[in-house]
């Protein structure tokens, strides 16, 4: 049975992040589970890439989409833990500090979210992307206590197969869309390569 169709979107839940663990001869990833990000306030991401025309004949003769994925920030409480160990590359000792190096290596993932409709909540897949360090920057206490966020830059990019992004829309099988957040989507072959879902 096809969901009812949402006429407006607002709000954002249940952010999660799989980290890429590798990748195949053919360039094909294998994401580790889902992993929740707490504390979402808000993200922003932009389209990158500009469509061009090729003119032939006095005319647009073929116009060439140029997809370079997304680019924008996510806006969060504070980073977690997993995040900062499984994707930015910090450690964490065996005191119990996480420490921070020039030479840590940062890990592609994919960012999973819904946006809330009226009728259904909407869920997303970006399946290539990487962050950059959060800024470190706090006040002192005054009068009234301001709560201030951490903002990672996001840019998702195509997967080798150019799988870019995904999305659930009314058409969207009920176990399908009750398992987003179990495992990766990926669509059947044809559509885009199969990729591989660690459970």
């Amino acid at each position: 049975m096809a969901m009812e169709k949402n006429k407006v979107k607002f709000g954002l839940n249940k952010v999660h992040y799989a980290k890429i663990t590798s990748y195949d001869e053919e360039g094909v990833p294998t994401f580790a589970t889902p992993v929740r990000i707490p504390g979402a306030v808000s993200l922003s991401i932009d389209a990158e890439g500009e469509a061009s025309n090729f003119y032939a004949d006095d005319g647009v003769y073929y116009v060439i989409n140029n997809n370079s994925g997304y680019t924008g920030d996510l806006e969060i409480a504070l980073v977690p833990l997993e995040f900062a160990t499984d994707i930015l590359g910090e450690k964490l000792d065996e005191k119990g500090v996480l420490t921070e190096t020039n030479t840590a290596e940062v890990s592609q993932f994919a960012l999973l979210f819904e946006f809330t409709g009226d009728k259904r909540k909407i869920r997303h897949v970006l399946y290539c992307c990487s962050a950059s360090r959060p800024a470190t920057e706090g006040q002192t206490t005054e009068d009234s206590k301001e709560v201030k966020t951490e903002t990672i830059s996001i840019k998702a990019s195509a997967l080798p197969n150019g799988l870019v992004k995904a999305k659930t829309c009314e058409s969207t099988d009920a176990s399908t869309y009750d398992g987003w957040y179990k495992n990766v989507y990926t669509p059947a072959a044809g559509t885009a390569s199969k990729t591989t879902v660690k459970a």
